[in-house]
């Protein structure tokens, strides 16, 4: 079957059943256009932010999509750079994180998730190309996926990781597994395994990230946190970057019980991985609706700043005081929390939390892109070096 598209002049072009058009992104126009009905402005706007933690895809066509639904299926370069800087913040640096993206197409290549690495570094380079504005940076720290349960013989991936990406900094290979069919298990091939965190073959594989100098994201449920402190007890030169708090889920069997069990056993366990000095933590993640808010089931428009931060301020207050600002950023988990809030209203609502916390200068610059550069070795120019905790490395003048 032959498929037409157009060209720029909007001739047919017939492709011989091949097409690179893909579908409009319905339910992520829903989206914006749900998220428009809360106007807010950039607090703050002078303030530096490394966005420590979002994503890019492209999941089109989604036939199965229902056509209500609010949800981007492609997120992409320009999508990114609108939220970042369409939204009045100054998002200086932004880091990427796996989420099984542009995977080069031969299933059996063993380095087919280089391929979501070569890609976020091009993405890199279309932003520095001052295409999209001037001084626009992104994707300055690549976080990729590598199957630690191939033991040594994950080496060659990193290294692959490490030629394909000069901006790769590590791998997360998320962990999250959970015994009720009502939560659902992490995205990786061990998806199902129990425990994985202390699998001999794991080990073996985190063993070679850390002569590597790698960094390593975590992801798993606040069910697991004990087993994410022994493995940082085991590995304390790596730097560990706790994803999203956690992970205190509220949804299935913890349905109602956010502000109840779930917290309290959350802020139990976190207290036994805050003394792991290796482990710093990513604030945020609270838009996504397994963590219980509701934010994104309000019909008449998404909540604004005030509301969010009333919202998540228990949770940010304890990670912060358990482990320190010089341990904490704040990330937006984008698109995937997009769902719950615009970015202008979660980036102002970190800011009024931060205040309301009464925290230092030091503490918020840590907060807001110091510990991120420290951990993913973005550089900063001096000036902003000035005003941390300790410092990230140095940008070449």
């Amino acid at each position: 079957m032959s498929t037409n598209t157009t060209t720029a002049d909007g001739d047919a072009l017939d492709q011989g059943g091949i097409s690179a058009e893909q579908p409009r992104d319905v339910t992520g126009d829903n989206l914006r256009r749900w998220l428009a009905l809360t106007p807010e402005t950039a607090e703050e706007p002078d303030r530096p932010i490394i966005d420590p933690h979002h994503h890019l895809w492209d999941r089109r066509p989604r036939p199965d999509a229902e056509a209500d639904a609010r949800t981007h299926h492609r997120y992409l370069a320009d999508d990114l750079i609108q939220d970042i800087r369409g939204g009045g913040h100054n998002v200086i640096d932004t880091v990427f994180v796996e989420c099984r993206s542009m995977y080069r197409q031969d299933r059996d290549d063993p380095l087919r998730s280089v391929g979501e690495t070569e890609f976020v570094q091009g993405v890199a380079a279309v932003a520095a190309s001052g295409l999209y504005g001037e001084n626009v940076r992104c994707c300055g720290g690549i976080v990729g996926f590598a199957n630690l349960t191939l033991a040594a013989d994950v080496e060659p991936v990193l290294r692959a990781h490490m030629a394909a990406g000069a901006n790769f900094r590590g791998i997360r290979h998320a962990h999250g597994w959970h015994p009720s069919p009502d939560i659902a298990n992490s995205h990786h091939p061990t998806r199902d395994i129990e425990g994985l965190l202390g699998k001999a073959d794991y080990r073996a594989g985190f063993a070679v990230l850390d002569e590597l100098g790698l960094t390593f994201d975590s992801w798993g449920f606040h069910t697991q946190l004990t087993e994410l402190a022994d493995l940082a007890r085991v590995f304390p030169r790596t730097t560990i970057i706790l994803n999203h708090i956690g992970g205190p889920m509220a949804y299935g069997p913890y349905t109602g019980q956010r502000e109840t069990t779930v917290f309290d056993d959350w802020k139990a366990a976190m207290r036994v991985v805050a003394p792991c000095d290796n482990v710093v933590v990513k604030v945020g993640g609270c838009g996504m609706p397994t963590y219980g808010f509701g934010h994104e089931k309000l019909p008449d428009g998404p909540p604004d700043s005030t509301t969010l931060a009333r919202d998540w301020k228990p949770y940010f207050e304890f990670v912060i005081g358990e482990f320190g600002a010089e341990r904490c950023m704040f990330e937006s988990n984008y698109p995937v929390d997009k769902v719950s809030c615009s970015y202008v209203s979660m980036w102002n609502a970190f800011k009024r939390i931060a205040d309301e916390l009464s925290l230092t200068s030091i503490e918020k610059n840590d907060l807001f892109y110091g510990t991120a550069a420290r951990s993913y070795s973005i550089a900063l120019n001096d000036n902003l070096n000035g005003g941390l905790s300790a410092p990230a490395p140095s940008a070449i003048a």
